[in-house]
């Protein structure tokens, strides 16, 4: 029994598909890079903003519950929710707990003066604050304080362990001034796309 020979052009026409095929691959790939990299606020359409507003209030919804909102179909409206993604305009989804049933009475402020402004000393800082899990988040000011901390805990008593013992002894900090939430009157959860 004699196997099949194939012409020499049907050799070099699978070569140049195989050829092809890499070509086409790698120009949608960097299609698909040049998307990520120009998408900015500025280059969100309509629907790119609805499709996040849509998100950032129930990210639980179908792929078919979104693209009716926005008029397109599920593929299409899957493409853009996708690229969103990969432009990191979407960085994750996230379920929002309650502090009150989760035990934390208390959300507290702390204002703090570093007395050394060196970058290690500040990164040094940084690192280990975020590495606390009752900072909610840290940000690095302008003005007479250098970062504020916003953090919660079950009650004083614990709020007031955390800043004595373990905010106090971060590298650098100097000074420290402290504020309790009386009431929390707004908690942003979506940012505003229009």
């Amino acid at each position: 029994m004699h196997g099949i020979v194939c012409p020499p052009q049907w050799k070099v026409l699978a070569i140049w598909h195989s050829i092809l095929a890499k070509i086409a691959k790698y120009i949608y790939d960097l299609q698909e890079d040049w998307v990520n990299l120009s998408m900015n606020s500025d280059s969100l359409d309509n629907t790119d903003r609805k499709l996040l507003d849509a998100l950032q209030h129930d990210a639980r919804q179908t792929v078919a519950d979104l693209a009716q909102l926005v008029s397109l179909s599920p593929s299409p409206c899957w493409r853009r929710v996708r690229q969103l993604e990969e432009a990191g305009v979407i960085e994750g989804y996230h379920a929002q707990l309650s502090r009150a049933k989760l035990g934390y009475g208390v959300t507290g402020f702390v204002h703090l003066q570093m007395d050394n402004h060196s970058p290690d000393i500040m990164a040094a800082f940084e690192r280990e604050v975020v590495a606390l899990p009752q900072v909610l988040s840290c940000h690095n000011l302008s003005g007479r304080y250098d970062y504020q901390i916003e953090a919660i805990a079950p009650d004083l008593e614990s709020f007031s362990q955390l800043v004595r013992v373990k905010i106090r002894s971060l590298p650098g900090v100097k000074e420290i001034s402290t504020s309790f939430s009386l009431k929390e009157v707004k908690r942003a959860g979506t940012l505003p796309v229009n």
